[in-house]
């Protein structure tokens, strides 16, 4: 079996879908079929991963030769809101947009449950929930970089960390709010800051944080985050699945959510800590909570168990079940 695997606009885009992509290909390297990443109908399944004019293009073009077209989810209205400038703006007209274009599909692949309830408000295409998976072995080794890490942004443990795109939607007013309720707390977002690209209000919120709270911007070893970091923090308000999390789970860290439902999933004091509330005032005492270090070790260890389910090698099982399905 030959799969398209097409990821329009590759050179141009990071974050959680170039990593859900990454993951994919890995976890086609291990299935019995071969695949290009270019679009082309000489193939038995065109898969894109972002549904872009393009791949549009080549969706309508596979229909009409009878190849079947299966579309990554990654993209809805809901999380393009308050991540970068101008998005808010193209937030509403990209619901229509994107009705039509997941429409063209014969299979949908939704990162989670939450994912597959929005896109049924989009579509009626068929939907199957695979999540991005995680990859375990691209965090190997990751202790040996704790040192390194703490001295380079001069971290003291238990620190209070993010991974991922400085964005508004992932609860960055919370995030600098508790490092200021919390000074003798170390808070470090580890991720790109591209600040050309942010709105005003996220910049000021960047720039006037307190002096404990660390912006890194890009890290070139990604594993000397979950080094550093003691409590993985993640006051989203809009996620698809979450790769980060599902990464401090695997490094055996404590994770602290807001009690949104594509978290559903986690169990409140065995795997996580959920914060209901709308504001910080939940989140504070969960980090005051979190300053025992049991409690740490507990819900580390516990969410290391739990990880275990979205390994690559458990998730690429799923894909070749899709293949055969479809094609």
């Amino acid at each position: 079996m030959k799969i398209s695997h097409y990821f329009e606009l590759e050179d141009h885009v990071t974050g959680g879908i170039r990593e859900s992509v990454v993951h994919q290909r890995k976890m086609l390297d291990r299935l019995d079929c071969s695949y290009t990443t270019e679009p082309t109908l000489d193939a038995d399944v065109f898969h894109c991963n972002l549904m872009g004019p393009r791949s549009v293009y080549y969706a309508m073009r596979a229909r009409r030769r009878g190849i079947p077209v299966i579309a990554h989810t990654h993209v809805t209205a809901e999380d393009f809101g308050d991540s970068f400038r101008f998005t808010n703006a193209l937030a509403k007209p990209l619901k229509p947009y994107l009705e039509r274009a997941y429409g063209l599909a014969d299979a949908l692949v939704c990162p989670s449950e939450y994912n597959r309830r929005l896109i049924e408000t989009y579509t009626d295409a068929p939907t199957t929930v695979i999540s991005n998976g995680v990859d375990r072995e691209k965090l190997e080794g990751f202790e040996a970089l704790e040192e390194e890490y703490r001295e380079r942004y001069d971290l003291s443990p238990p620190t209070v960390f993010l991974v991922g795109h400085v964005i508004k939607r992932k609860g960055l007013e919370t995030f600098v709010e508790l490092a200021r309720r919390l000074p003798d707390l170390d808070f470090a977002w580890f991720g790109p800051l591209d600040l050309s690209l942010k709105g005003r209000e996220t910049t000021a919120l960047i720039e006037n944080s307190p002096p404990n709270c660390t912006f890194t911007g890009f890290v070139d070893d990604i594993r000397g985050a979950y080094a550093a970091g003691d409590i993985f923090c993640f006051p989203t308000h809009e996620e698809n699945e979450g790769i980060a999390l599902l990464e401090a789970m695997s490094a055996g860290k404590p994770v602290l959510v807001r009690d949104i439902e594509t978290f559903s999933w986690l169990e409140d004091g065995e795997d996580s800590l959920k914060v209901a509330e709308a504001g910080v005032d939940g989140f504070e005492a969960a980090l005051e909570r979190l300053r025992d270090a049991d409690l740490r070790d507990r819900l580390g260890s516990n969410a290391a168990e739990r990880s275990e389910k979205f390994s690559l090698e458990t998730v690429a099982n799923r894909y070749q079940s899709l293949y055969e399905e479809v094609a």
